[in-house]
This record gives structure tokens, C-alpha cells and sequence, in this order.
């Protein structure tokens, strides 16, 4: 009886230290941008106390669940149990400043986040701008702007009041006011920025732009048009642009940045990725950036300056328009 009972526990444990030898130890933060649920199992899909993220708020990070990981293991203050996996779709993994990102560089001072318009739809249907889209319209051939996100994360809403505060973490976006934006401004926002049919640009304002060193919203969304711009003139959009409906790994990814904006730009790129039935695709990529951003920006010059970090999704389908 005693020599089964030392085998099964002896059998748990073994167990227990395979589990814990699949996780890829991390090292830093991570910054929610969705309200997601925070898991004790990801295969159960179990979550004690309904526990879920919080946009804008930062999370110590422990692990990820493998090297092509699906979720990052974090720790929520509060939570019973505390360690909680969240799908790594719902926000980045940061490196706070000498934290090893291996680079030469610094720690971003923002984050210029594109979309893959298609892919994003593909999980928001009834959002205006994906109601509207269409095969020949830029957006089903070209990065959008998510936004331009001053670092670190937790640098958000400054000397915003607290009513479009809570009114922006509602997503009641149509109480919030309109950023002043010259005509051409916002003609190519339009374009760049398709979310704008959701009223985008007044969250993005509010939330991010609020913190950028601007005189003013026109200011903040013209630097980030002028480096979404470049970014759509790079061999990356042209890989994009070639392989709709096909499937690109992160290294060409990586190595069309390199391309375009220099070596080891691709080390700053972060791929996320989300499933849609049995495929994955290339939802979002988030770039850091280092160095004042002017009236002239130069794409190149603030990748160079950034940390590398964390490739994110190792590849997935670049999603064409309509529902798949």
C-alpha cells in the first residue's frame, strides 16, 4: 500500500515538473489592452471569481505557456489563485528598461500599433468599419493605424477628467469630444485610421494622445499618419499585401523589416495573432520606437533606437476581406 502511494506521488510530481518545463520563463510586464478572462486552466478554460484584465493595467509576468505560445502566465493581485494564464492577444509583453531585451537599445517611449484590418473584422463583425469594407478599399491591402501609445502603458489619460475617463473605458466613445483636426488631417485619418467610423480617434486621443508631447491632437495624429505612411511604403506591407489569404511566418516578417528600415529592425516588431476557427491569423503588430517624433519622423531611426522584444506569434494567414 505504502509503495503505491510513494509511486503515485512520486507519478505527480513528475507530472507537475513536465507542466512546468513546457513554460517559457519571462521576464517583465504585461500591459493589458482588452478586459480578458484571466484563467487558472488554460485547457478547462476555468476562471475562479471571474477574474479578467483590466485595459491600461500592468501585470507581473511569469511565463509563457510555449515557445509558439498561445497565453502568457501572469500574477493578479487579488485573485484566488493569483497566477492566471491571459491569451497573449489581449495585450504585450513589456521589458522594463535593463530588463534583457538583448539590445543595444532602450526601452520603447511608444508603441506604433497596426492593424490587419481583414483579420481584426473577422472577430468584430458589427463594427461600422467592418460592416463597410470592401476588397478594393485600402484597408483590405494595406496596415492600418491602431494607434501611437506613449510608453509606459500605465501612461494614459493626462489631465483627462475622470467622467471621460469612465466614459472611454465603456467604450461609450460617442460621449467623448472630437479631436480638432485640420481638413487633410482628417481626410487621411480616414483612410489610415478605418476605426474612425467607430469614433477611434476620440479613445486614442483621450487615452494615448493626451500624453504624447503635442501642442495639439492634429500634431499627434500627423506624426503617427506620417509613420504609418512609411510603414505602408516598406517591403513589409508589400509581403502583406502579396501573400493575402496565404500563410507568412514571423521571420519573413521580420526580415522584410529588416529590409526596409534596417538590420534588426524585425527584433522590434511584436506579431500578435488570433484564432478563427482552425486558423490563425495576423491580427495586430505592435513596433517600439525611441527618439523624439517630429513634424518629420523617420520610421527607421526610431526602430533602431528601441529594445528588442518579444517576436509574439511565430506566423500566421494574412486574412483577406469577408467573413471566412
Amino acid at each position: 500500500m505504502y509503495r503505491g502511494l510513494i509511486l503515485t506521488a512520486v507519478a505527480a510530481v513528475a507530472l507537475s515538473a513536465s507542466k512546468a518545463a513546457a513554460d517559457v520563463p519571462l521576464k517583465g510586464f504585461f500591459i493589458a489592452h482588452e478586459a480578458c478572462p484571466a484563467l487558472q486552466s488554460i485547457k478547462k478554460e476555468t476562471n475562479p471569481g471571474d477574474v479578467r484584465t483590466e485595459p491600461g493595467k500592468s501585470y507581473p509576468i511569469i511565463a509563457k505557456n510555449k515557445s509558439a505560445a498561445s497565453h502568457y502566465l501572469i500574477e493578479v493581485e487579488g485573485a484566488d489563485p493569483s497566477r492566471r494564464w491571459v491569451a497573449i492577444r489581449c495585450g504585450e509583453h513589456v521589458v522594463s528598461g535593463g530588463g534583457g531585451g538583448g539590445g543595444s537599445g532602450n526601452q520603447a517611449a511608444y508603441v506604433l500599433s497596426v492593424s490587419w484590418q481583414p483579420a481584426f473584422c473577422e472577430g468584430k463583425p458589427k463594427k461600422p468599419e467592418c460592416q463597410t469594407e470592401t476588397p478594393d478599399r485600402f484597408d483590405a491591402t494595406h496596415f492600418t493605424l491602431h494607434g501611437l501609445w506613449p510608453q509606459p502603458m500605465s501612461n494614459i489619460y493626462c489631465d483627462v477628467s475622470s467622467d471621460l475617463r469612465l466614459a472611454d473605458k465603456n467604450n461609450e466613445w460617442d460621449r467623448l469630444p472630437e479631436p480638432n483636426l485640420s481638413d487633410a488631417t482628417r481626410e487621411k485619418l480616414s483612410e489610415v485610421m478605418p476605426g474612425t467610423q467607430s469614433k477611434l480617434e476620440r479613445h486614442e486621443w483621450i487615452k494615448h494622445g493626451t500624453c504624447f508631447p503635442a501642442d495639439s491632437a492634429d500634431e499627434y495624429f500627423s506624426r503617427a499618419i506620417a509613420l504609418i505612411e512609411q510603414l505602408n511604403g516598406s517591403k513589409a506591407r508589400d509581403l502583406f499585401a502579396a501573400n493575402v489569404g496565404a500563410e507568412i511566418s514571423g521571420k519573413a516578417i521580420r526580415d522584410a523589416f529588416d529590409e526596409s528600415f534596417g538590420d534588426g529592425a524585425g527584433d522590434r516588431v511584436r506579431i500578435a495573432c488570433q484564432r478563427d476557427g482552425k486558423r490563425n491569423l495576423i491580427v495586430e503588430l505592435t513596433i517600439g520606437l525611441v527618439g523624439e517624433i517630429g513634424d518629420q519622423p523617420q520610421l527607421s531611426e526610431l526602430i533602431a533606437a528601441s529594445e528588442p522584444t518579444d517576436p509574439g506569434c511565430p506566423g500566421g494567414i494574412v486574412d483577406a476581406v469577408g467573413r471566412q
